[in-house]
């Protein structure tokens, strides 16, 4: 059990830390892109996911 909280946590701290590559500071282009933070609708599923396993091992056991 210990086991799967731990990896549980590591996961949702890992999407945290998920984020878009930075744009180009040396480019020649007028617009430069802007950078997409990739943590709201990642988060929520990584959260979904983790509670229908967690559903899944408890209904096994």
């Amino acid at each position: 059990m210990k086991k799967i909280i731990a990896l549980s946590a590591i996961l949702v701290s890992i999407t945290f830390l998920a984020n878009a590559q930075p744009g180009s500071t040396t480019g020649g282009f007028d617009d430069e892109p802007v950078d997409v933070p990739l943590d709201g609708g990642i988060i929520l599923l990584a959260a979904v996911g983790a509670a229908y396993g967690y559903k899944k091992l408890k209904k096994d056991i």
